[in-house]
């Protein structure tokens, strides 16, 4: 095993490339046997269905060093099954279940030294990915696909303490009624580009997207949902089928719903945000992260959670979610997978 140099309390969010990672190959109409490798370079045709229609889905997810000492994963068959979903949608040879889950236990498993530390609070975030390596120039799928995983280690989303930010309403649309916003394709986070380097030139976080059809309803930000909190403490979730279905989103109203919340899964009307007592953002990055005010034009709603920290009920639910990921807190089955 490599032994590697880095400042575990100086991580942040951004690519290292690290000593393995795994590759197989779809071609004559099957998936051959997945391996590691060390190379990290891609070397595909100018014509590949990748680069000319953006035949490409992937899947974000991280594996941790809890307090015991164990390395761990938290729910990678929902990777699993959530790309395999993804791939049906844009006419790609899904990976099966076992392929991912092999994908992700080689690659921590060759990789243990890239893990940072549990007192650090941070992670090996694996990246698994899908994409089409054939050549065509017609529009129609491609006949050859590859299926990589690596991961590049991360630091604490909140290292520096927790911050609520503010968020502004985009002009823009995320995905369209009946397309593919409910997956994980490459292509819906391209879409997000301008408008999210516009609200920050603007002086924002992030964005929220309204449903494309009336935008009138709530739909999500370019990269993680939405939980609300009502002043009678019910978890609200927007619900919609242009909205990706967030594995942390669903873990977390399944803890809420243990801890005796009400939780309702339902569509969320813009005009109800003034409404609520707490808002966050809830996504594998950070589990949650706090909003504290929206801008929508000349109207702002300032939520009674405030800007300077997380409200309660948010709190109680970060706090349970990243001790099952970090085993401080007893996971409910099924949720952690032992690698090591």
């Amino acid at each position: 095993m490599t032994k590697v140099n880095i400042d575990w309390s100086d991580l942040g969010f951004s690519y290292q490339p690290i000593t393995k990672r795994y590759v197989a190959d779809y071609k004559d109409g099957k998936w051959g046997k997945g391996g590691l490798t060390e190379d990290a370079n891609v070397v595909i045709n100018e014509c590949a269905g990748i680069l000319q229609y953006c035949q490409e889905v992937f899947e974000g997810l991280k594996a941790y060093k809890t307090k015991d000492g164990k390395i761990v994963t938290f729910r990678p068959d929902l990777n699993a099954e959530r790309m395999i979903d993804s791939a049906k949608r844009l006419v790609m040879p899904p990976v099966s279940k076992e392929m991912f889950l092999e994908a992700v236990d080689q690659v921590v498993e060759a990789n243990v030294d890239w893990i940072p530390p549990y007192e650090s609070g941070g992670a090996l975030y694996l990246r698994p990915y899908l994409f089409a390596t054939g050549p065509v120039i017609g529009v129609k799928p491609a006949d050859a696909y590859q299926f990589r995983l690596f991961g590049t280690p991360v630091g604490s989303y909140f290292k520096n303490g927790v911050k609520p930010i503010t968020i502004c309403v985009s002009d823009f649309d995320r995905a369209a009624p009946h397309g593919t916003g409910n997956i994980k394709a490459g292509l819906n986070y391209a879409m997000s580009l301008h408008p999210y380097i516009e609200a920050h030139e603007k002086g924002f976080d992030e964005n929220m997207y309204l449903d494309a059809a009336t935008r009138t309803y709530v739909e999500e930000t370019g990269g993680a949902n939405f939980l609300f909190v009502t002043k009678d403490n019910k978890i609200v979730t927007p619900k919609s089928d242009s909205i990706l279905p967030s594995i942390t989103r669903r873990s977390l109203v399944a803890l809420a719903e243990n801890m005796g919340y009400t939780v309702e899964h339902r569509p969320v009307k813009f005009t109800e945000l003034k409404d609520f007592a707490e808002a966050g953002l809830c996504g594998t990055a950070a589990v949650i992260c706090p909003v504290g005010k929206v801008v929508s034009h000349e109207e702002t709603i300032e939520f009674p959670s405030g800007m300077s920290e997380m409200g309660p009920v948010l709190t109680k639910l970060y706090e349970e979610l990243r001790g099952i990921q970090m085993g401080t807190v007893e996971a409910p089955e099924g949720w952690i997978r032992v690698i090591k």
